[in-house]
């Protein structure tokens, strides 16, 4: 194929270049009224333009035909794991999976997924929910779960760019909501722990949040109280010693029981036609036509959902953009592979991304746009796994679309989320109305 372009391309340059001398010499030449150094100048001018022209045809071709060799190196991306107490195995971490010939919508279920070691039950659920309250399990007694996690006026979040822990102390990340963590295969934003049980004595016995010292010191505590010795007998139904991994198991128990199946969302898939406004209507179908649903797919949005996810960690961000500096989005300069977030009541947990570096929905909309599908310019680009290559529409997403897909966002948020949020006072007036 190499000397099939060289064969054709090398005589069609020097047929051009010649009829260009030719013209600029017996008729451009002499109507400028250019003596015989203008004219090779001219020519050598018009010659250059040929020739870059020529060039950049010869790339567009190259790509097309040959884009093993061409596109290929440019898809190896450095990026790093961000750092956290646990090592985990992301798997296959693909930033651009397949578009589905077909989007199906789903509702979020009514109940979550229980495992075979930590069935529920109305005394484990109640023990939990205590638990997440209680400020024992903090080194100085202060905190709780609930210090980070306000389920009502904060829609399960804190409000704040990064946790708030034990002295004061600040954490390096945004806190995650709880509400339908009961969904996702990973917790945490780097997706360290695999289940709920798992992630629950993590923030306890950390020093910069709970801060406690050692697991046996949260079961002395709680021992102590006679009245959590007999809640955890009604929960576990024995008079086993109180354990921390009971303490994690109960925590757990009540956090599967944090689900909000009642968005406006659910109601339109369920079948209320009425339950979604012109506006998020064109959100909904722009979040399927933009490409959001690449990673924000399934019931919980997230394709680390445990229904219809397939590839829990992205690199982020997966493209070069001008978002990169403004919002302090790489790792030590590098590029980091993060749990992809829920998007369930996402217009209610502000401020937004991994650092909390962004207060506006709308602009994690463009950068969320421009970093992972690349709209940014016009480019070839890998459209599925069979290493296709095809073109498509990278131009930045317009304002209209913007305020269309942010509409739609309100409506993944609780009714009863967004009562709640509404008596705390901090609802703004713009995201009140897109939240109707």
């Amino acid at each position: 194929m190499d000397n099939a372009l060289l064969a054709i391309g090398l005589p069609a340059v020097l047929i051009g270049f010649a009829t260009l001398a030719f013209m600029v010499h017996r008729e451009l030449g002499p109507f400028a009224g250019l003596n015989v150094a203008g004219r090779w100048l001219l020519t050598g001018l018009f010659g250059m333009g040929f020739v870059a022209f020529g060039i950049k045809m010869a790339v567009a071709l190259a790509i097309e035909l040959l884009p093993e060799q061409t596109i290929a190196p440019l898809l190896a991306m450095q990026a790093v794991a961000p750092r956290g107490d646990e090592q985990f195995d992301t798997g296959f971490i693909n930033p651009a999976p397949a578009r589905q010939a077909h989007y199906v919508w789903e509702a979020l279920p009514e109940a979550a997924p229980e495992p075979a070691d930590n069935p529920g039950n109305a005394a484990k659920v109640a023990l939990g929910q205590r638990l997440f309250n209680e400020k024992k399990l903090s080194g100085d007694g202060t905190l709780s779960c609930a210090a980070c996690h306000d389920l009502y006026t904060h829609a399960g979040a804190d409000a704040r760019p990064t946790a708030l822990g034990i002295d004061q102390q600040t954490g390096p990340r945004n806190t995650p909501t709880v509400w339908n963590a009961a969904f996702m295969s990973r917790q945490f934003w780097d997706g360290r722990a695999a289940t709920l049980e798992e992630q629950a004595t993590g923030p306890i016995l950390n020093p910069i949040e709970m801060g406690l010292s050692t697991p046996a010191e949260a079961e002395r505590r709680l021992r102590q109280d006679a009245s959590y010795r007999q809640d955890f007998v009604r929960a576990f139904g024995d008079r086993q010693p109180i354990t921390f991994e009971r303490v994690a198991q109960a925590i757990a128990a009540y956090e599967r029981t944090l689900i909000t199946p009642d968005a406006p969302y659910d109601r339109f898939v369920r079948g209320d036609a009425t339950a979604l406004t012109p506006a998020q209507l064109r959100g909904m179908a722009l979040f399927e036509s933009v490409g959001c649903v690449l990673c924000h797919r399934g019931p919980s949005f997230s394709d680390a959902g445990l229904i219809g996810g397939e590839s829990a960690f992205r690199i982020f961000p997966a493209n070069a953009t001008p978002y990169e500096k403004q919002y302090e989005l790489l790792l030590d300069g590098k590029r980091g592979v993060w749990r992809i977030a829920s998007l369930r009541n996402v217009a209610l947990t502000g401020p937004w991304l991994h650092n909390g570096s962004v207060d506006k929905l709308e602009n994690v909309v463009r950068i969320m746009a421009s970093a992972q599908l690349g709209r940014s310019g016009k480019l070839n680009a890998w459209l599925n796994d069979d290493r296709q290559l095809g073109k498509a529409d990278r131009s930045p997403i317009g304002d209209k679309e913007v305020a269309d897909i942010v509409a739609f966002l309100g409506a993944l948020s609780s009714d009863r989320l967004v009562a709640g949020a509404g008596k705390g006072g901090l609802i703004s007036g713009g995201l009140r109305a897109l939240l109707r």
